[in-house]
């Protein structure tokens, strides 16, 4: 056969069959590497202008759906089993090996093993990653965090850490328990912050394998829970490990309804609220241009937006919910704290909560919605622009190589819409008490 033939015989043998569903086809004609095309879903719905071709690998078994989904160059997907994609944002060299990824954002590098399940309200930043069979909703993971294998962590934001080597970790058969016997799911979890966080430059968060816990709760940076410890309390200040946390063993009657411990899960929930509020700030004056000039970088932006708003909404809604079940718990309450000197104040503060619920979600939305001025916003933007100015663009690059003075900038504007959010809703509730000392730069 002469050279011609054998090239014709190559063109076609590389050409995509005329079998295949044409969004496949012509996926395939883009660049997009497919080893098992036949094996290949893409949906009626699906945008193909939204796929990258660069880099990008879908294994046999791969299931693409959703009009919002985008993948950026360098994904890939399926190469440990089936992977199921709907309405997701995939940033650049993710790889996702296998699982159920839904409704959530992944960006640069974030990589999960397969049995991996992804649902609503996820934000996966720069690097984060995780073993296989993890299982995640509404929760936000900052760069560098590391999951183990078997864990569930629904409602929680998670940050620590400064690189790959130095980063926060959640040991595996770990489960952040997010429902309580009242049947209610004010429960998130801060493991670090926001206005700490973000700026890549805090001590590590350890979570022992074979462990939890209990939300709702706070856990500040450098605090290191033992493996096979359910961690119930909060720990805000950090810098402490927690060896154990034995439940007294004595039994103690359930009264169905009645909550105890009013004042500490609302609080926390307002904190979340607030630390919701930040990040949503901090992508929109700081985050936001480092997604321009990249292919999708506008979509993946708008992702992120989405998303941390599905976030808010979720977690308002779940507040609102408790604030609902007040009543019973007061009436629960009268009947069984009869005597003790402490149940005049808990009522007090049920009551207070479920009264001024409706104003307290009133100003959570104007503040989420609130672009107003910030003196400390604006002194970290320019400082940043003036100490940025010939130096690398990339997100993670630029933040560590922020200095100590103009991080700390950046801290204290989030640090102060954080607290004015939460001291705004307390005021309302005065039975409540924030001391000071809990909107300070070690407990916010």
């Amino acid at each position: 056969m002469n050279g011609q033939g054998e090239t014709q015989k190559k063109k076609k043998a590389l050409a995509p069959s005329r079998t295949l569903p044409p969004k496949i086809r012509e996926l395939l004609k883009r660049g997009v590497s497919m080893p098992l095309p036949a094996a290949v879903e893409v949906g009626d719905e699906v945008s193909i202008d939204r796929i990258a071709s660069r880099g990008v690998v879908f294994h046999g078994g791969t299931r693409i759906f959703g009009e919002k989904t985008v993948v950026c160059a360098g994904a890939v997907l399926g190469r440990e089993g089936p992977v199921t994609v709907e309405n997701a944002w995939i940033g650049p060299a993710v790889d996702l090996r296998g699982g159920y990824f839904r409704e959530s954002v992944f960006l640069d590098h974030v990589s999960l093993c397969g049995g991996a399940q992804v649902r609503e309200g996820c934000l996966l930043e720069e690097e984060s990653r995780g073993g296989h069979t993890v299982g995640l909703k509404q929760t936000i993971l900052f760069p560098f965090v590391t999951l183990g294998s078997l864990i569930n962590f629904c409602d929680c934001l998670m940050a620590g850490g400064s690189h790959g080597r130095d980063h926060s970790e959640v040991g595996s058969s770990y489960i952040h328990f997010n429902f309580t016997p009242n049947q209610d799911k004010a429960t998130p979890s801060l493991v670090g912050d926001v206005p700490r966080g973000v700026m890549l430059n805090q001590p590590s968060i350890f979570l022992g394998g074979q462990g939890g816990l209990v939300g709702p709760l706070r856990i500040g940076y450098g605090t290191v829970i033992a493996a096979g410890v359910v961690c119930r309390t909060d720990c805000p200040e950090g810098g402490i490990i927690l060896k154990d946390a034995r439940t007294a063993r004595k039994t103690v009657t359930f009264h169905e309804g009645f909550y105890g411990d009013v004042r500490r899960r609302v609080l926390n929930n307002l904190f979340y609220i607030a630390n919701l509020i930040a990040l949503q700030e901090w992508y929109r004056h700081f985050r936001k241009p480092f997604f321009q000039g990249d292919l999708f970088g506008e979509a993946l932006y708008g992702g992120v937006r989405t998303v941390l708003a599905q976030a808010l909404e979720e977690r308002v809604r779940r507040l609102g919910e408790l604030a609902g079940k007040m009543e019973r718990s007061r009436t629960v309450g009268k009947r069984i704290g009869s005597g003790k000197k402490d149940n005049a104040l808990l009522l007090r503060q049920k009551e207070e909560f479920q009264r001024a619920w409706p104003e307290i979600r009133d100003r959570l939305e104007e503040a989420a919605g609130k672009e107003g001025k910030s003196r400390e916003r604006q002194a970290f933007l320019e400082a940043f622009e003036e100490e940025a100015a010939g130096k690398s663009r990339h997100y993670l690059d630029a933040v560590r190589g922020l200095d100590r003075k103009t991080a700390r900038l950046g801290t204290l504007w989030l640090q102060a819409l954080v607290a004015g959010i939460v001291r705004d809703a307390v005021y309302l509730m005065p039975s409540f008490k924030v001391e000071a000392d809990m909107l300070s730069p070690g407990s916010v």
